[in-house]
């Protein structure tokens, strides 16, 4: 698992006081509201910044750093990566999980006829769907539901899921 988890990424600053445009990347863009500090990838390095202030604008969040005044200050951030420490992430319910912990993890149907690993989550509103390469070189989209994902263990990065019918890029 990682330790850290992605949440935006800077697109461009905003004004010129050294506020940042944000393209979330959470499900959630008022979450940006309840944090107080942030974790900034400028060029592999993890700089830790306190947030002084968060706006919601369209489909971005605008971010003030606090001790960070000026345009020039945060111009070198576009298009860094925003993330946050496992602990100032978003409390999971049952049966969630954080789309980085599920990239990579083995999938395996419950016939053993199948198995692969998951590449991709597609999030499609009504479900999340998990795209799996399969170890024959096909491509399965598993619809997060109850009738398909059987287990889902994240600590033994397994996925078990029972195949149903057309969930095979090629068989319909």
């Amino acid at each position: 698992m990682n330790s850290y988890l992605k949440v935006g990424i800077i697109t461009q600053t905003h004004g010129i006081h050294g506020e940042v445009k944000v393209f979330p990347t959470t499900d959630d863009p008022m979450r940006f509201k309840k944090l107080k500090e942030i974790l900034l990838d400028y060029k592999g390095e993890y700089i830790n910044l306190e947030i002084s202030g968060v706006k919601l604008f369209k489909q971005y969040v605008i971010l003030k750093f606090k001790d960070i005044d000026d345009i020039n200050e945060v111009e070198k951030y576009k298009g860094s990566e925003l993330f946050v420490t496992r602990q100032n992430a978003v409390k999971l319910k049952k049966d969630e999980y954080f789309i980085a912990d599920l990239i990579g993890i083995k999938a395996i149907s419950d016939d053993n006829k199948y198995e692969g690993i998951i590449n991709d989550v597609l999030q499609t509103g009504a479900n999340d769907v998990y795209e799996v390469l399969l170890s024959n070189g096909k491509t399965a989209y598993l619809p997060a539901i109850k009738e398909c994902i059987i287990d889902v263990n994240i600590e033994n990065s397994l996925l078990t899921f029972h195949m149903m019918n057309g969930l095979i890029d090629d068989e319909v």
